[in-house]
């Protein structure tokens, strides 16, 4: 079974800059964002409302629960929220002065309605193609999540938890192995 693509740091920025350059770049970056910064499924990001990442003050979240019908395996579960995602979080509310908590994080800018998964995933798809990059598709920024954690030295059973797997064998497989993990890991013998 092929595997979504792990995505470079160098490929991340050509990302972003794609991103940025579409009509819609705040909302595409928030998706993008959620998805290679907390390693959530398009399914779990389409899912998000401005509720569920922002506090009754108006401060992001720093742990967000996913109801079991947001999730794959549709089994609840609370996802950490990172410094820079919160960050990402608080400028893409400020640009859109939206506090309605029932109000979809990603929504169409026609009907103001959440997008789809299937909808997310197409949109995914489109923005690594004009990105140029081969073999990406919306799992990637969550393997590509799953991979540089799994660089940083976090343990596998962490990397589990993180990514709502039940199995640890479907953890391992998202771990994609290069060689700067296996330069580390030799290096480790002095």
């Amino acid at each position: 079974m092929k595997q979504a693509k792990v995505l470079s740091g160098e490929e991340t920025k050509r990302v972003l800059s794609v991103i940025a350059q579409d009509r819609h770049a705040d909302r595409n970056r928030m998706a993008f964002q959620f998805s290679l910064l907390a390693g959530l499924r398009a399914c779990e990001i389409a899912s998000l409302t401005i509720g569920d990442v922002m506090d009754s003050t108006g401060k992001p979240k720093s742990e967000i629960y996913l109801a079991q019908s947001m999730t794959k395996g549709k089994k609840g579960r609370t996802i950490m929220v990172g410094d820079k995602l919160q960050k990402e979080v608080a400028r893409f509310i400020a640009l859109h002065d939206s506090r309605e908590s029932s109000r979809p994080l990603i929504a169409s800018q026609k009907s103001n309605k959440p997008f789809s998964a299937n909808t997310l995933v197409q949109l995914f798809r489109k923005i690594y193609a004009d990105a140029g990059i081969d073999g990406a598709s919306s799992h990637s920024g969550r393997r590509s999540f799953i991979t540089t954690l799994a660089e940083k030295g976090v343990g596998v059973r962490v990397l589990q938890h993180l990514a709502g797997h039940s199995s640890l064998a479907t953890t391992q497989r998202y771990i994609d192995v290069n060689d700067a993990m296996l330069k580390k890991a030799v290096n480790l013998m002095g």
